[in-house]
């Protein structure tokens, strides 16, 4: 993974990330995300995996149902944010759309991705933070804007 700070104002900060064939996504935006302390960033990304975990949430059932891909897909769509979870560490969470060799697509929350050839992230971080709570409706950390703000 390569990374640079490509712009910086006002608080804001935005970061080329790019990935490499074998990189797993998921783990260097974890990565990320704790070395720059992210609290309340989002991102984009273009690119390739050699093969993804996704996931559906099962509303009745309160849980995430794997969608495995088990082959070269391209990252149609890429969209996710980073917050502060319920354990006040960073969040990592993804969508995204993976085009395959037929034209059909699989879509869902990222669980995990092998990079091929690469993957190009956008992120930009916000001087805002932003927090997840447990939601007892759906059993999940949800973003609560009424959360007040950690505490340096």
């Amino acid at each position: 993974m390569q990374t640079r700070l490509i712009h910086q104002a006002a608080g804001q900060k935005t970061y080329a990330v790019i990935l490499s064939s074998g990189d797993e996504v998921m783990a260097c935006l974890e990565a990320l995300a704790a070395s720059e302390r992210l609290s309340a960033a989002s991102f984009k990304a273009i690119g390739a995996f050699e093969r993804a975990e996704l996931a559906y949430f099962d509303w009745q059932a309160r849980r995430y149902r794997s969608i495995p891909v088990d082959e070269q897909s391209e990252v149609a769509a890429f969209t996710g944010d980073i917050v502060l979870g319920p354990d006040g560490a960073p969040a990592v969470h993804v969508h995204a759309v993976l085009g395959l060799r037929d034209g059909s697509a699989r879509a869902g929350h990222l669980k995990s991705g092998t990079v091929r050839p690469t993957l190009e992230i956008v992120l930009t971080e916000s001087p805002v933070h932003l927090r997840k709570r447990w939601d007892a409706e759906s059993g999940i950390p949800l973003i609560a804007l009424d959360e007040p703000p950690p505490t340096p």
